[in-house]
C-alpha cells in the first residue's frame, strides 16, 4: 500500500546540483532512510485502530462508524493533496532539510494529540492538520536526489524506498498489538514518539552540501510546450491516468471497512485490531515481493499487458473477499491482491513516459501523481459511503467492478501500432 497516508512535494524547478565530493550525502541516506521509516510506520500504525478510535469516541453505530473511518481517512489525502505544491516551492527556496524539519515535527504533534481528542470531529480535523503538515518520506527523496552524486543517486534512490516499503508493512502489525499492550490513546502518543524522534535525527544530523536556488519563473514558451496538444495519442495517456486512480481508489476504498469487516468474522484467538493490522499488511509484503518481478516481466511483453492483466487479477480477487468467512482468508486473499497490483505504477509511469514528447514528460507524470491523490481521497469516502448506507459486501463489489472497466478501458485505449 503506496503508503498510502506521505504525499510528495513537488519542485517547481531543478534544484542547484550537489557537490560531488559532498561529505555528507551517505550520512543523508541512512537518516532520510530512517525518518521514512519511522514516519510512515507512525502514521500506518493507527490505521487498523482508526475504526476502533472512533467507537471510542462515542460514535454507537456500525453505519456511522463506517462512514467516520472514510471521512477521516480520506481528509488526510486531500489536504496534502492541496499543499503539496506550496511546500514544493518552499522547499526550491529555503532548503529541503526545512522541510522534513516541518514534516516530522508537525506529524509528531497532530498525531500525538489525537490521543486527547474528546470527540470524532476534533479527531477529523487533527487528520486534516497531518495532512497539511506531512510529507516527509516525498520530500527526503528529492533531498536524496538532489544530494546525492550522480553515480550513486539509483543506489541511494533504493535504499530509501526500502524505508517507506518497510514501513507501510510493519506499521499496520505493530498497531493491531499495541492497543491491547498499552490502550487506544498511548497508542497515537507513542506514534507521535517514534515520529519525534525523526525531527531529532533530522534536525541534528542532516546536512545540505550547498544551498538551493530560487525558483525561476516558467517563460512563455515553457508553458506553451506543456500543452496537451504535444501530445500525438492522448487514449492511452488518459487511460493510464484513469488506472493510477483506480488502483489508489481500489486500496482505499476497503481500508476503512477492514477493521468493522473483521469484527464479523471468525478470529481464531486473534483480536480486532491484530487481525485488521496482518490484513492491511498482507498487501504490501505482497506488492513488496512481486514488484521487482513484474518490472521483468513488464519490460519482456510490455507494459501495457502488465497492467491490463494486473487490473483484472484485482478485480477477481475482490470478489471472493466479500464472502470471506474466516480472517485468515482475508489475510492470503489481500496478499494475493498485492502480488496483482504490485507492477500497476512502475507500468503506468513508463507507458506515460513513452506515450509523451520529453518536453511535457515531467508535467504529465505529474497529472499522474494528482490521479493517485483523487484516488486517495476518493477512495475512503466512497467505501465508507457504501459501506454505511449499502452494506460492506457491496464495496467489494463496487470496486471488482471498476476494476473490470478500468482493465476494458486499458485495452480499448491501448497506443495505435
Amino acid at each position: 500500500m503506496t503508503s498510502q497516508t506521505d504525499t510528495p512535494a513537488t519542485p517547481t524547478t531543478p534544484a542547484a546540483a550537489p557537490a560531488p565530493d559532498s561529505t555528507y550525502w551517505l550520512r543523508n541516506v541512512y537518516v532520510c532512510l530512517f525518518g521514512s521509516f519511522t514516519t510512515i510506520v507512525g502514521m500506518t500504525v493507527l490505521l487498523p485502530i482508526l475504526p476502533l478510535y472512533i467507537a471510542h469516541l462515542g460514535v454507537s453505530s456500525q453505519a456511522a462508524i463506517v462512514q467516520w473511518s472514510g471521512v477521516a481517512f480520506g481528509i488526510t489525502f486531500l489536504a496534502a493533496a492541496t499543499v503539496s505544491p506550496m511546500w514544493g516551492t518552499l522547499a526550491d527556496r529555503y532548503g529541503r532539510k526545512l522541510m522534513l524539519i516541518r514534516a516530522s515535527l508537525g506529524m509528531a504533534i497532530m498525531i500525538s494529540m489525537m490521543g486527547l481528542a474528546q470527540n470524532v470531529y476534533q479527531l477529523v480535523f487533527l487528520r486534516l492538520l497531518v495532512g497539511l503538515a506531512g510529507g516527509y518520506a516525498s520530500g527526503a527523496i528529492i533531498l536524496v536526489a538532489t544530494q546525492t552524486p550522480k553515480a550513486r543517486a539509483a543506489w541511494a534512490l533504493g535504499t530509501l524506498s526500502i524505508g517507506v516499503m518497510a514501513g507501510n508493512l510493519v506499521g499496520p502489525l505493530i498497531g493491531g498489538v499495541l492497543p491491547a499492550l498499552i490502550g487506544l490513546r498511548m497508542t497515537f502518543v507513542m506514534s507521535g514518539a517514534m515520529i519525534f524522534v525523526a525531527f531529532i535525527c533530522t534536525t541534528t544530523l542532516i546536512r545540505e552540501s550547498q544551498p538551493v536556488r530560487k525558483t525561476v519563473p516558467a517563460s512563455g514558451a515553457t508553458k506553451r510546450a506543456s500543452s496537451w496538444s504535444q501530445i500525438p495519442d492522448r487514449r492511452p495517456v488518459f487511460a493510464m491516468l484513469m488506472t493510477a486512480l483506480l488502483l489508489m481508489l481500489a486500496n482505499m476504498s476497503i481500508e476503512p471497512i477492514i477493521t468493522v469487516y473483521v469484527q464479523q468474522l471468525k478470529l481464531s484467538g486473534f483480536s480486532v485490531a491484530a487481525m485488521a493490522g496482518l490484513v492491511m499488511s498482507a498487501a504490501a509484503l505482497g506488492s513488496i515481493l512481486a514488484a521487482p518481478r513484474m518490472g521483468k516481466l513488464a519490460d519482456r511483453v510490455g507494459p501495457l499487458k502488465v497492467v491490463i492483466v494486473c487490473l483484472a487479477l484485482g478485480g477477481l480477487l475482490l470478489l471472493p473477499q466479500a464472502f470471506v468467512t474466516t480472517g485468515w482468508q482475508l489475510v492470503v486473499l489481500r496478499f494475493l491482491m498485492g502480488l496483482a497490483l504490485a507492477g500497476l505504477l512502475p507500468c503506468i509511469t513508463t507507458l506515460i513516459r513513452h506515450s509523451v514528447p520529453d518536453t511535457i514528460a515531467g508535467g504529465i507524470l505529474g497529472y499522474s501523481q494528482s490521479a493517485q491523490y483523487a484516488g486517495q481521497v476518493v477512495g475512503p469516502l466512497m467505501g465508507g459511503f457504501i459501506g454505511a448506507h449499502v452494506g460492506m459486501r457491496a464495496v467489494f463489489f463496487m470496486t471488482s467492478a471498476l476494476m473490470f472497466a478500468g482493465a476494458f478501458y486499458s485495452y480499448r485505449a491501448g497506443p495505435r501500432r
